[in-house]
């Protein structure tokens, strides 16, 4: 829909087009024009939606520091399920993974070879040298927020620490990528070439997303992708790198059981650190972590 310099601005801000997302609109216009991929509209936050989705990221990172804290060997994963639920509801949010799509349980517990959307359980124990991804997500007033934390419980093996490391830095070398009016494969070639320099994989069939208004948007974001391509980063867009990497083969599998649980196809061990970042006018916000 064609806007007036003084209409009011399509984002809802309030604000007239003109001072708003005009020039915005005019930028993305020459980059469509030259073959990039752009967002739509409908992804890209206003302040106020910025602002109630950093109120949820709070719960998010409250909860994973409480996590944090009390996190050792001997604990289940269903206890760290209950911690969940219970840290999110007492602060006025509601744990964004409970019955999404079937998923049972208010966090995604994954052990060792576990690449991501581990099911919380009972009989699942933690123990000396176990290394554990804990992906919570939080909605508070229908905003939405993600990230996730890798906990080395006890005595790991220098192996293991060494993955879990890489993994971390890998989201500090996607960071240095993340710029306005630049691509998302950008940031999925340094993290691939950064992880791949150092013997491990990238896995492939998963990767980012877009969040906020709901807890999966658009851009779907690859950590295989080369520089130049997929979409273009835009301000106000937002979304979480969360490249999961593999100490050996990036191939996984998929339980037919439970529908779910991702795993190495090879057994060996695989690491995820996941953040949620904002593209600014000059780089980018970490909204959660």
């Amino acid at each position: 829909m064609k806007l007036g310099r003084n209409d009011r601005c399509w984002c809802g801000s309030g604000k007239k087009y003109k001072v708003c997302h005009e020039r915005f609109d005019s930028i993305l216009d020459f980059h469509k024009a030259n073959g990039s991929v752009v967002p739509s509209r409908k992804i890209i936050k206003n302040e106020t939606q910025i602002q109630g989705i950093r109120e949820s990221a709070k719960i998010n990172i409250a909860v994973l520091d409480y996590v944090t804290e009390h996190i050792k060997s001997g604990i289940t994963t269903a206890e760290i399920d209950k911690w969940v639920y219970e840290q999110t509801t007492a602060m006025g949010g509601i744990p964004a993974p409970l019955n999404y799509e079937g998923f049972p349980k208010s966090v995604c517990t994954s052990i060792n070879d576990v690449v991501c959307h581990g099911i919380p359980s009972k009989n699942a124990v933690l123990k000396d040298g176990d290394i554990i991804n804990v992906d919570v997500s939080t909605i508070l007033k229908g905003y939405f927020s993600d990230s996730s934390r890798m906990f080395c419980i006890g005595s790991v093996s220098l192996e293991k620490k060494r993955l879990v490391n890489i993994a971390k830095q890998s989201l500090e070398v996607g960071l240095k990528k993340v710029k306005p009016w630049r691509h998302l494969g950008d940031m999925g070639q340094a993290i691939n070439d950064f992880v791949k320099a150092n013997g491990y994989s990238v896995v492939r069939e998963i990767g980012g997303h877009g969040i906020g208004l709901a807890f999966h948007e658009d851009p779907w974001v690859s950590y295989v992708s080369r520089q130049g391509e997929e979409m273009l980063m835009v301000p106000g867009m937002m979304f979480t790198i969360e490249p999961m990497i593999n100490m050996g083969s990036h191939r996984i599998n998929i339980n037919q059981t439970d529908g779910w649980t991702v795993t190495t196809k090879d057994g060996l061990s695989s690491a995820q650190w996941e953040i949620q970042v904002l593209v600014t006018e000059d780089g980018y916000e970490i909204i959660a972590y």
